[in-house]
């Protein structure tokens, strides 16, 4: 296997073949109704890079970026009038090394997985530092982390006189 110019290639993708072999399955996810102050809500994350917003039926209707939403826009405008799907979307089947080098050369680290009839799967999630992919575990872990961060401290026991 080859490596992409200016990055190695992490031995995770030596493994593992398909986007599907290294996507995360339990994506965040928007419904059609959604508004934009229900994005901004979910933007609040600073781990969330990309809104997928599906159908009743799990259909892939929009990906939405931060820059997709003007700053201007009205928190009650539906949420499916922004973002695209364009460059925007992997097949579960497709060759992960070659998933890869289009995120590194056109500096994205997020795709929507999707199967033939347009059904989201889930999402590739590059890391930051370009070493690895995001996992199902590692985002439980994050929120985890962050619940026992933001929930008070018991109260210690107090001794009976």
């Amino acid at each position: 296997m080859s490596s992409v110019p200016g990055r190695s290639m992490s031995s995770e993708a030596a493994v593992r073949n398909r986007v599907a072999d290294v996507m995360v399955t339990c994506p965040k996810t928007l419904g059609p109704l959604s508004r934009v102050d229900d994005l901004r809500a979910l933007f609040s994350d600073d781990h969330l890079h990309m809104a997928l917003v599906v159908d009743l039926d799990g259909r892939l209707i929009t990906t939405i970026e931060r820059p997709d939403i003007p700053e201007s826009a009205s928190n009650s405008a539906a949420v499916t009038g922004f973002g695209t799907l364009v460059g925007r979307t992997v097949q579960a089947s497709y060759p992960l090394e070659a998933a890869t080098t289009v995120m590194i050369f056109e500096a994205r680290r997020r795709l929507a997985v999707v199967d033939d009839s347009g059904r989201l799967l889930g999402l590739l999630c590059l890391k930051r530092d370009g070493s690895g992919y995001c996992s199902d575990e590692g985002i439980r872990a994050r929120a985890d982390e962050r619940e026992r961060a933001h929930s008070p401290s018991p109260m210690p026991e107090q001794s009976q006189p």
